[in-house]
This record gives structure tokens, sequence and C-alpha cells, in this order.
């Protein structure tokens, strides 16, 4: 196996008999190069398949122009969609990103925030893991004087800008829609309530339910951790109460497609027997049949205005800024799975 060594500035600048600090200029096409000395060093640089060391010039200028991104993970509709429109944003101002996911591991985030400042990123834009409870290592970032922009789930702990929706009027609009279908005994199988949205989620359901003079049992609250597979298991722990709930609003899309299944392999009319809603309008709620009723979060906006909120701080870094939250109205996307007026 090769083991070919990395082409240097110290290589081409031999080959040529300049400085490297002479050959380090020519690649930044500094004016005080001459159109020759460029031609050759740039030339060379091609034939010795030179890659310039971004870290090392990182650490020279004191920019990057690397933002990193953290997400719970990149197989959500609403997650690739955000940092589509993140990058997209970014790139127009000559920025790239570098992509982690924390597949919902608090040690995985920690890791890649370890990772991003050693390479010396300009910014982090972050989704916290479910996990996440200690915020030691985004008060890290803060104390580094890196812009930290938080998106869909953050915390107020932390004094820094926001983008999401409102989570606790989302739940709001979701029991409002199921009285009105004539649902009477609803259940909730939501997120962990230390993660921020979730506990909204959770809150918002409360606060409709007692409106409504409906019955707030704890055995129809779950904690999960919303999974396909995780949604399976609650709604089959629903199903084995004494009196099953008529309607179920489950905090995310992957798991309300789990409980779909699980209603379906148990031969329940959804939404006749018990209706159904999840949350973030992943593209297959269209598709699986009968369609699930869910909650727009307006990923693409999001993804824009985090990635605004980071260039208004590079923009001016000395000036003190106003915390920037920026939170969203959610979308109820009504289906078939909650619709019983469209089937009566």
């Amino acid at each position: 196996m090769s083991n070919k060594k990395k082409t240097t500035l110290k290589d081409i600048a031999n080959i040529l008999k300049l400085s490297t600090a002479a050959v380090s200029k020519a690649l930044q096409d500094d004016s005080r190069i001459s159109a020759k000395t460029k031609e050759a060093v740039k030339k060379v640089a091609k034939e010795l398949n030179y890659q310039p060391n971004h870290l090392a010039s990182a650490l020279r200028k004191g920019k990057s122009n690397l933002v990193g991104v953290i997400v719970p993970r990149t197989n959500s509709n609403f997650f690739s969609s955000v940092v589509q429109n993140i990058e997209e944003v970014l790139n127009k101002d000559g920025y790239n990103i570098i992509i982690t996911q924390s597949n919902e591991s608090y040690k995985k985030e920690c890791d890649s925030i370890d990772t991003l400042l050693f390479t010396q990123v300009d910014g982090i834009i972050a989704s916290m893991a479910n996990e996440t409870i200690n915020l030691e290592y985004y008060e890290k970032i803060k104390s580094r004087g890196i812009p930290l922009i938080l998106f869909d789930r953050g915390e107020n702990d932390l004094n820094v800008d926001y983008i999401g929706i409102d989570d606790y009027a989302s739940s709001h609009m979701i029991v409002e829609h199921l009285v009105e279908q004539g649902c009477k005994r609803i259940a909730h199988i939501g997120g962990y309530q230390h993660t921020r949205i979730f506990n909204n989620r959770i809150r918002g359901y409360k606060d409709a339910i007692k409106k409504h003079g409906l019955p707030l049992d704890s055995e129809l609250l779950l904690e999960s951790s919303l999974t396909q597979e995780d949604g399976r298991k609650k709604m089959e722990q629903l199903l084995t109460l004494g009196t099953r709930p008529d309607a179920v609003y489950i905090a995310g899309d992957y798991a309300a497609l789990g409980a779909l299944q699980v209603l379906q392999e148990n031969a329940i009319d959804v939404p006749n027997e018990i209706a159904l809603v999840g949350f973030g309008n992943e593209p297959f709620t269209a598709m699986v049949s009968p369609t699930i009723s869910s909650i727009e979060q307006h990923s693409m906006e999001i993804g824009r205005l985090a990635a605004q909120t980071f260039l208004e701080h590079v923009a001016s870094p000395d000036v003190k800024q106003t915390l920037n939250k920026k939170i969203l109205n959610a979308e109820l996307i009504v289906r078939d799975s909650s619709n019983k007026k469209s089937l009566s």
C-alpha cells in the first residue's frame, strides 16, 4: 500500500525556488504577487495535487468559513430539510457546513461539539439530542464567543438565539381538532418531558384537555423516545386499558406510524374507533393508508432563519446582539386518520 506524503507549501516553494510565504500569497491571489508567479505556483500545485490545510488556515486567519450543524438524526425529512436550507443560505455567503448527528445520544453530541470547536468553525447551529440534560458543552460554545443558534429543540436557560414553532399552541390545535371530531378520551404519547419542546407539547395537551372538561388520566399520558418501535409499544400499552382512548395524539410521525400499524393489526377502525394525529408532517404521512394527520413544522423557513441569524452575528461581531427568538405558527394538516366527518 502506498503511503504517499501529502504535498506541502514548502514542496511547491522548493521546486520554484520561492519562499513558502510567496507561494501562500500566490495561492490566495495576493495583489503583491505577479500574475506570472501566480500562474507558475498554481500549475505546480495542480501537478502535485496540493490540498490546502483549512484548519491551519483557520488558525492563522481566525476564520474558517465553516459552520457546524448538529442534528439528532439525518433520516428525518424535517431535519434534512432544515439542513438543506441552512446550507443553501450559507453557501451564498461563502460558508460551507459540517453536519454531525447525535443519534439522540448526549455523548455523541458532546463529541460532535468538541470536534467542531477543534475544527475552528465560525458558528454552530444545533438541535439537541433527546438525552441532553446537562448543558455544559453548549456553555463551552458560548464561552468561546462562537455564535450558537438552536432550532426545534433548545433550552431557555442558555439564553441563545432560537428558531422553532409554537409547540404549546400546536398541542392545543390538535386537541381542539379531535374534540371537534367527537373524541372524548384523548391519549398523548409524548417525548421526554426534560426536553423543552416535548414539555411544551405536554403542557398544551393537558391545558386543552382541562379546557374541554375531558379526563386527564395518568394512564393516557405516556413518555416515549418517539421511534417507530416505541410507538408500537406505547400503542399496545394503551390498548390494554380497561377503557381505551378514542383518539391518540403522538408527538412524532415515526411513532405515529408504529401506532397505526398496531391499530391495523388489531383490526381497529381508524379514525372511527380510534383517531390518530402525528407531528412533523413526514412525507410518508401522506402515502400510508389511512393517511396520517400531522403538524407541519415549516422546516424550510426554520433552516433559512437559523442561517440568517448566524449571518447577522458575523456581520456585526462587535455589536451586542439582542436575543433572537423566532417562534413560527404551526399548521395542522388534517388527513384520514383523524377526519371522522369526511368518512361519515
